[in-house]
C-alpha cells in the first residue's frame, strides 16, 4: 500500500499514534490549503455576527470580541485530506460565550467568511466546549494563511468546517450544505466515522 501526499510529509502505519483517526498520517508542519486567495482583513474592519431566524444580529467588533473571556485549548486537528496534528495550542473565546447574547430555536448553522467560504455546523457541534472564534495559534497571532485574524475552532470535525476567516453565522432550520458540502464532502464531517464524502 502506498500513500499519497498533499504537499506534507509525515508518518506511515509503523508507530501509529492512537490519537490518529482512521485514514490519517500524522504531520509536524501545519499544512495551507484553501479554496481561494486569502483574504486581507484588518482587525479594525473584523465583525463577527450571529443571525438568528428572527433577522437579527448579535454584532462584535475586534475590541469587543477581545474583551470577552478568552480560554486556552489545546486540540487535536485532523484534515480531510488525511493529515493530522496532534497537540495545537490556541486562544479564542468558546461560542458557548458568544451565545450567550443569542435567543434561537434553530438548531443548525452555516458558517460564513471573508471571502465568500461557508460551511454548515449543527449547532450541538459549536456548543458546549466544542468551538471556538480563535485567534491565536501556538502562542502567535494567527497568520492570515491559517485564517487570521480569527478562524472557526472545531477540532471534533474535520478542518474544512473550522473556517478561516470567519466572519459570522447564520442560524438555519436545516443542515444546508456550505461550499465544500455542496461539492461531495460530507455534511458533517466527524474523522473518528471517516465521514469524508457523502
Amino acid at each position: 500500500m502506498s500513500f499519497i501526499t498533499r504537499g506534507f510529509s509525515g508518518r506511515g502505519r509503523e508507530g501509529r499514534d492512537p490519537r490518529l483517526p482512521p485514514g490519517q498520517t500524522l504531520v509536524e508542519d501545519f499544512p495551507v490549503l484553501s479554496a481561494g486567495p486569502t483574504p486581507d482583513v484588518d482587525t479594525a474592519d473584523w465583525q463577527f455576527t450571529i443571525r438568528t431566524e428572527s433577522g437579527a444580529d448579535t454584532t462584535w467588533t475586534w475590541d469587543e470580541f477581545m474583551a470577552l473571556p478568552i480560554e486556552d485549548v489545546s486540540t487535536d486537528i485532523h484534515c480531510v485530506t488525511h493529515w493530522s496534528k496532534l497537540g495545537t495550542s490556541w486562544r479564542g473565546v468558546s461560542l458557548d460565550t458568544l451565545f450567550e447574547a443569542v435567543e434561537t430555536d434553530y438548531e443548525f448553522a452555516m458558517a460564513h467568511s471573508y471571502g465568500g467560504y461557508t460551511t454548515n455546523v449543527p449547532l450541538e457541534d459549536l456548543l458546549d466546549g466544542k468551538a471556538w472564534v480563535a485567534f491565536e495559534f501556538d502562542g502567535e497571532p494567527l497568520e492570515p494563511e491559517h485564517g487570521g485574524p480569527a478562524r472557526l475552532l472545531v477540532p471534533h470535525l474535520y478542518f474544512w468546517k473550522s473556517a478561516k476567516w470567519v466572519r459570522g453565522l447564520v442560524m438555519m432550520p436545516d443542515d444546508d450544505p456550505g461550499f465544500w458540502e455542496q461539492n461531495g464532502y460530507h455534511l458533517r464531517g466527524d474523522p473518528w466515522k471517516e465521514e469524508r464524502y457523502w
